[in-house]
């Protein structure tokens, strides 16, 4: 059975985020389905912002879902290395993220890592993100 990898902040989980592990449980067959939780150091070098939750709350929330079998911290310097250690058969992109497929399959072919590379389908529309909703919350008040 496949492994999936998935990656993401999660910092105001969402239905969106929801629709994008379902995916990565439907890849994985019974396989393993592994989220790796993006560092607070990382969003802020990646995404220019300062998460609202610190990564352990966000690993904490992720941990309970039932469509996951394993969550776990990236790594602050080589973002790289989890992936190497974890050497899944799919990686998951959300239809959003960075880098593209090429790209990313081109920086693991470097590192040794064979990785079959799928990009998400955004839920609905991609309107739904989280620092979407943030920006609603704060015009809002």
């Amino acid at each position: 059975m496949p492994r999936v990898l998935t990656f993401g902040t999660f910092d105001i989980f969402h239905i969106g985020h929801v629709h994008y592990l379902k995916q990565a449980r439907e890849l994985s067959k019974s396989g393993d389905v592994i989220v790796i939780v993006a560092r607070d150091k990382n969003v802020i070098k990646f995404k220019n912002k300062k998460p609202i939750n610190h990564e352990d709350e966000r690993l904490e929330l992720i941990s309970h879902l039932k469509l996951i079998d394993l969550a776990m911290l990236g790594k602050e310097e080589n973002i790289y290395e989890l992936v190497k250690e974890i050497n899944p058969d799919i990686i998951l992109l959300g239809h959003d993220q960075e880098p593209s497929e090429e790209n990313l399959a081109k920086k693991l072919s470097e590192i040794g890592i064979d990785s079959k590379i799928v990009r998400a389908k955004a839920y609905k529309s991609d309107k739904i993100k989280s620092s979407k909703i943030l920006d609603k919350i704060l015009l809002d008040h």
